[in-house]
């Protein structure tokens, strides 16, 4: 049976090598388990019933993605969709969280769609290479910028905006011990490095009094956020923009993945074609579909299944044993919270002022809370995006301007729709003016427009 499903032998593996190569990638992007309800209860999101849906659509996902396309590649919550969603969304324009999970719903349905008729294809193939590569990598500034800030590493400036913290307060000095010892086992090429140092760091947490104990097992977490999405107020509230965002997002997120992924679990053609690409992508938005039913942001597929892929996976079947252990996370519930739930920034640092903590001009609501074990994974997977502006063309300005502005517009406007929005509009401009419009896709020309309406709608 294991061999009809996932055909083992043909993809030259064995049980035993799916087995660990499962639980390598789950070690590897298990951090979500903390990171995810962190995030999503900046939103007003109650932080079990986030952790529950985390754990939930991660494991159905990864599971519909291992039986359906038989990749080894693992799905959860992403990173940056879930800041775009909690930070963007829900407080910088103060949409309540049930409209913004009607929009992650729509998004991953419209997912669906696009794939079934294979209009994701002609969208792709319109877009920039450089600018795909440059939203990847603006995610991850905003990733990074977003942990520096949850760290109290970063704070809020008059004069000059943002400035460097007092790092002597206990918070940020354990946030950085979690930096530096989860580097060091990177550099060391330790598996599941980054949840390794969010437990390490907690424990230094709970030795120095930052940190208080609230348990390690207890019965699974209520769905509290189960079916809490408002459809009705996604289109009451105009959410179509948003939609369209997440909808890109974890478009070129997935595709990026399954590039880099399927060409190191061998499963790519020589001719750079993916068997099964059209199941991959399917997956994809059931996932997000999925995930917002249980109340989480979008679900997308996780680049770190490349390390369990190192580790031996080929198949599906490898996504089997990690979409079990996410399952088995929901046990520890007591343990999330207590890594996860945060420190009042009151105990160590004056409430005004600081960008991780109070309000600062609605930019991060109302959190009034630090995340000193959290935010060292925010800035090691911020890093980690970074990666592919390598292969952007950066001594061709027609490929590199529009690259930048998406790159440093992401975190510097905070908002990826910004970022996006300024590669769109100035890549075509560019082309025009160099003499080749010709060569720009025709759908290119329309998606630039609709992003120029986009300006004058939020303008006016």
């Amino acid at each position: 049976m294991l061999e009809r499903l996932f055909r083992i032998k043909e993809r030259d593996t064995t049980v035993w090598r799916e087995f660990l190569g499962g639980v390598v990638t789950f070690m590897t992007m298990s951090y979500i388990i903390f990171v995810n309800p962190t995030i999503l209860s900046a939103a007003g999101m109650d932080f079990d019933g986030a952790m529950f849906a985390t754990c939930v659509a991660a494991g159905i996902a990864t599971l519909v993605m291992g039986l359906v396309a038989n990749y080894p590649v693992a799905q959860a919550p992403g990173m940056g969709l879930n800041a775009y969603f909690a930070y963007t969304v829900v407080l910088g324009m103060g949409i309540k969280f049930d409209a913004a999970l009607g929009a992650v719903f729509f998004s991953g349905i419209t997912f669906i769609i696009l794939t079934v008729i294979r209009v994701r294809a002609l969208i792709v193939d319109a877009l920039p290479h450089g600018v795909k590569k440059a939203i990847a990598a603006g995610i991850g500034l905003f990733i990074a910028f977003i942990g520096l800030t949850e760290a109290g590493i970063v704070q809020f400036d008059a004069n000059t905006l943002v400035t460097l913290a007092d790092v002597t307060k206990p918070p940020a000095l354990l946030a950085i011990f979690g930096l530096v010892v989860t580097a060091i086992m990177m550099v060391w090429r330790v598996r599941g490095a980054i949840l390794w140092g969010i437990l390490l760091t907690a424990v230094v947490g709970l030795l120095g009094g930052v940190l208080k104990w609230q348990g390690l097992i207890d019965p699974a977490p209520k769905p509290t956020l189960f079916m809490e999405m408002d459809l009705m107020a996604a289109f009451d509230l105009g959410l179509l923009n948003i939609i369209f965002i997440f909808l890109f997002i974890d478009m070129f997120d997935t595709i990026g993945t399954l590039v880099g992924v399927t060409d190191k679990a061998r499963i790519m053609k020589p001719d750079g074609s993916i068997p099964g690409i059209n199941r991959a992508l399917l997956s994809d938005g059931i996932g997000t579909s999925v995930g917002a039913v249980f109340g989480t942001s979008t679900v997308t597929s996780y680049i770190e299944s490349a390390a369990g892929i190192t580790a031996g996976a080929r198949t599906g079947l490898a996504n089997v044993f990690t979409a079990a252990l996410f399952f088995l996370a929901l046990l520890f519930t007591p343990l999330a919270r207590t890594i996860g739930a945060g420190v009042p920034v009151e105990q160590f640092t004056a409430v005004e002022g600081v960008i991780g903590g109070t309000p600062v001009s609605g930019i991060f609501g109302q959190t009034a809370f630090l995340h000193p074990v959290t935010a060292p994974a925010l800035i090691i997977v911020g890093s980690l995006m970074l990666t592919g502006i390598r292969e952007i063309k950066w001594d061709d300005p027609i490929e590199a301007i529009p690259a930048f502005l998406t790159m440093i517009a992401i975190p510097l406007t905070f908002s990826i729709a910004n970022g996006i929005t300024l590669g769109f509009i100035s890549y075509p401009i560019l082309m025009v003016c160099a003499g080749r419009w010709r060569e720009v896709s025709p759908l290119a020309y329309v998606l630039a427009l609709l992003f120029i309406a986009r300006f004058i709608f939020i303008m006016s």
